[in-house]
């Protein structure tokens, strides 16, 4: 059982404006999480996914490595970089993508599935040929199915990893979780399980290329001022992370190895992963989603035998 902690008022109020910043920033549609009251969500809150998207610094570093191992699917890659304002606009393309994610575990079915529509319309438009030749289409169930397991794997290797670790029961459960929104989004063949996702890592593997982009994504995400000005000098590391989680044979495969943490860097993130997991932010999606679902602001810090009992 973890114990919630609540800084002093300065260092608390600091943490909550920061949090609005990441989370809810003035540039984007502003979500109540903790509206309509009782309005159940995708995902219930004893999941192991209220778990661990509760995390912002497991949430940056999962997010990160996502999409590098998005960016190696030729595809995917073409998509992003030119349908996409990733190089313009990196910080509000990260923003939209966490807000997305955010909304999906935490939001209200209601919101979620009124986002999840607003995304594949989008992604009706989204069509290309790639520098070989191949043609694509955003709305491919191919690569749906690999965005979803990318990014699914980025975010709870993160917390396995950076925060706490999760038993193998833990980690099936947290993919059969997302599944359900990710048929909505048209991702038919997303992982239901580790088993799973290894197995569409090794069918995936043969498509995957080492390119230029992947390392002007790092550079971008390494320099872009994401994190508030007392934190940039932890970005870098941040992304270091991101790289290690990568799967090594991935990482040869894309011209990574090499570029990851420092063993005492990886204990220094790990320590700061474990404390992030322990502060209750009132302005979180979070909190906001246990006080719609009338539970305490401080369920999912204290409540960890609720979210791990089942089999």
């Amino acid at each position: 059982m973890t114990t919630p902690i609540v800084l002093p008022w300065p260092l608390q109020s600091l943490l909550e404006a920061v949090a609005r910043a990441v989370l809810q920033p003035g540039d984007q549609p502003h979500i109540d999480f903790s509206r309509p009251i009782g309005e159940a969500g995708l995902v219930s809150p004893d999941s192991v996914s209220w778990r661990v998207f509760k995390n912002p610094l497991s949430l940056f570093i999962g997010g990160v490595a996502a999409v590098i191992m998005e960016l190696a699917e030729p595809h995917v890659r073409t998509g992003v970089w030119e349908h996409t304002s990733f190089r313009l606009n990196p910080i509000r393309r990260l923003h939209s993508t966490g807000l997305a994610a955010m909304v999906i575990i935490y939001g209200s079915r209601t919101t979620a599935e009124a986002m999840i529509a607003r995304v594949r319309r989008i992604h009706d438009r989204v069509a290309g040929v790639t520098s070989s030749g191949e043609t694509y289409h955003a709305n491919d169930p191919d690569l749906l199915n690999w965005v979803q397991a990318t990014a699914a794997y980025g975010f709870v290797q993160a917390y396995h990893v950076y925060v706490q670790q999760l038993s193998a029961s833990e980690r099936d459960r947290y993919y059969a979780e997302g599944v359900p929104a990710a048929r909505l989004f048209g991702a038919t063949g997303a992982p239901g399980s580790e088993a799973e996702l290894e197995a569409l890592f090794h069918a995936t593997a043969g498509r995957l290329q080492r390119s230029a982009i992947v390392f002007e994504f790092l550079a971008i995400i390494r320099s872009a001022p994401i994190l508030p000005l007392p934190l940039r000098p932890a970005q870098r590391l941040l992304v270091a992370a991101a790289v290690d989680l990568v799967p090594d044979w991935m990482q040869a495969q894309l011209g990574l190895t090499g570029y990851g943490l420092r063993r005492w860097e990886a204990e220094a993130v790990r320590q700061a992963g474990a404390l992030a997991d322990r502060l209750v932010i009132e302005t979180s999606p979070a909190v906001q989603a246990c006080r719609r679902m009338r539970l305490p602001a401080d369920y999912l810090y204290v409540h960890r035998s609720a979210v791990g009992a089942r089999p």
